[in-house]
């Protein structure tokens, strides 16, 4: 039977997972699609992206003590710990590294958009990166919720 921490963890992959396919691959195109100022929609989807960088931190940290604390050292022999860890890094590496550059790049292109400054391809490059990131993230997730139980 599972303990009460176990289902906390089934319930915190699920907010996680859910947060990023959610946010993703439903919210941030529909903003895109339905708001004809782009800056706007960059604006909030930033700042949905955000929250799920936060959601992301904080599961992963449950995750990985909840892990260690029920099977020790041994959850360092467990792909699951790993998994987590693997997420845990691409969430920091694209909130506190990409975001950051990305952000920076719209400050130097003001009061242009990026897209129409001499930034623009330095902005495609590491939006790209960063998509490319979110999509790892976002099939891992998948596993994780595959092997969770």
């Amino acid at each position: 039977m599972l303990q009460w921490s176990d289902k906390l963890a089934l319930v915190v992959i699920t907010a996680w997972v859910g947060a990023l396919w959610t946010v993703g691959y439903l919210v941030a195109p529909t903003l895109f699609h339905a708001l004809n100022d782009r800056q706007l929609a960059g604006m909030l989807a930033g700042k949905l992206f955000a929250l799920v960088a936060y959601v992301g931190v904080a599961s992963a940290f449950y995750l990985l003590i909840h892990r260690l604390v029920r099977f020790g050292t041994g959850a360092l022999k467990q792909g699951l710990f790993w998994l987590v860890l693997v997420m845990l890094l691409l969430v920091l590496a694209g909130h506190f590294g990409i975001q950051p550059l990305l952000a920076g790049l719209k400050a130097q292109a003001m009061p242009a958009d990026v897209m129409q400054s001499i930034f623009a391809d330095r902005f495609r490059t590491w939006h790209g990166i960063a998509s490319i990131a979110y999509l790892i993230e976002s099939l891992l997730g998948l596993v994780l919720v595959i092997k969770a139980r």
